[in-house]
């Protein structure tokens, strides 16, 4: 049978895309034609895809930048450019001022005391500012098609209606979502909620409702966020699919590995408490007294060293080399990361895919990312005591550390990349 070649609109055959894409801002290096990975060929919008050109957008930095949303929006974006799509990338955003006059709103507004700029952003006030400059980036550049990287600059505004109801339908911009969590699963573990009023919770679940229901797709990272959606913001199962994430640059490693000296691993760019880091040294010091031979790395920024006790046990690292960041996944038998709200947990995955099994609390995306258990070890409750338990627990046994972690790195490689994830969203 004949391969099929793929025809732009002009007739004639597309250009391989560039290996890094115009989206990451790098220059594509020069290849011979054996050294390009064999990419299936991609289908025509007309056979299936969603778009030919898209706009992804983040309000939480420059979508292109491998430093905002841990590098997803920047992933995708290179991903769906091997797939021949044209791609660029919004950053709608709140200036010093506007968010000075909001937090006055807020506080008037009966909306409880401010404690992050995140309350700002979930109002409506922010979404509309945001959403409006998105309409005019769209509108100015033509674009009709574009993925939001969270929900916080929906619900979409659209430009005005004409008097032709076909020219409209032409023109209309299709929205879509890509999101790791909700407000209302956000909600249920975060350690501030106590500080938000009624009028705040219910204004924020309200805006969640709409903005889910505006777009023509939604995508999650994990199945529990999908199946969350359609239960409990009743958004059509056929609108709401499931497609995973990928990484960032760490590489499988298949070196040799001793499970039996029992190193301990946590690893936490900002919000120290939040990611568990004072669980885990509480947890760790009472472990230790147990475990003699237990090590812990913490890789943290600096400003929370003083949280950490200073103990020939626990080495302190900060601002350190990718290189060294990954050499210490591969040195270390157990990633203990009770992290106390975070929806997906990228580092979890850079463990496996070292072949670290990982630890930590029994909610969010870590039972589905530990395949419930079969890499990694769950904790029921978020208490110092329980954490000690299942850490020497975990490491009494490192022959089944290693069987969790060959079998760990086998599910991250066949799951989770963003090759994979670019087709699920281009392709319905």
């Amino acid at each position: 049978m004949a391969a099929h070649i793929p025809m732009s609109q002009s007739g004639r055959p597309p250009q391989p895309p560039p290996a890094f894409g115009a989206f990451s801002g790098e220059a594509a290096p020069v290849q011979s034609p054996a050294s390009v990975p064999a990419l299936a060929p991609a289908p025509r919008e007309e056979e299936g895809r969603r778009f030919d050109r898209v706009a992804i957008t983040s309000v939480f930095g420059d979508p292109s930048s491998p430093r905002t949303w841990s590098g997803a929006p920047r992933n995708l974006g290179v991903a769906l450019e091997k797939l021949g799509v044209t791609v660029e990338g919004f950053h709608p955003h709140l200036s010093k001022t506007f968010k000075m006059g909001l937090a006055a709103r807020h506080m008037m507004g009966g909306y409880g005391r401010l404690m992050t700029s995140e309350q700002l952003y979930r109002a409506a006030p922010a979404r509309r500012h945001l959403a409006r400059q998105l309409a005019a980036q769209a509108a100015q550049r033509g674009t009709r098609h574009i993925i939001h990287t969270g929900a916080l600059d929906l619900p979409a505004v659209e430009e005005q209606a004409t008097a032709d109801p076909m020219y409209d339908r032409a023109h209309r911009v299709h929205h879509y979502l890509y999101c790791d969590h909700t407000w209302a699963l956000a909600a249920q573990h975060r350690p501030d909620i106590a500080g938000y009023s009624a009028r705040a919770l219910a204004a924020y679940e309200d805006l969640e409702r709409r903005s889910l229901h505006s777009v023509d797709h939604v995508f999650t990272f994990g199945r529990y966020v999908r199946d969350h959606i359609i239960a409990h913001y009743g958004v059509p199962a056929a609108r709401v699919t499931a497609v995973g994430s990928g990484m960032g640059d760490i590489k499988p490693y298949i070196g040799p590995k001793d499970y039996a000296k029992p190193r301990l691993l946590f690893v936490c760019k900002h919000l120290f408490r939040e990611k568990g880091g004072e669980l885990v040294v509480e947890a760790f010091q009472q472990a230790l007294m147990r475990r003699p031979d237990l090590t812990l790395t913490i890789v943290a920024d600096p400003s929370v060293r003083d949280q950490v006790p200073a103990h020939p046990a626990i080495d302190f690292r900060s601002g350190l080399p990718w290189a060294e960041l990954q050499e210490l996944y591969r040195r270390s038998s157990l990633l203990v990361q009770p992290m106390l709200n975070d929806p997906w947990g990228q580092v979890y995955l850079e463990a496996l895919i070292s072949r670290t099994p990982v630890l930590g609390l029994m909610r969010n995306g870590l039972p589905e990312i530990t395949g419930d258990g079969r890499y990694g070890f769950l904790a029921a409750r978020a208490d110092p005591g329980d954490l000690a338990d299942l850490i020497v627990h975990a490491v009494s046994d490192p022959q089944r550390l290693a069987v969790m972690g060959a079998r760990g790195q086998n599910n991250v490689l066949e799951t989770y990349n963003w090759d994979r994830v670019a087709r699920a969203v281009l392709f319905p």
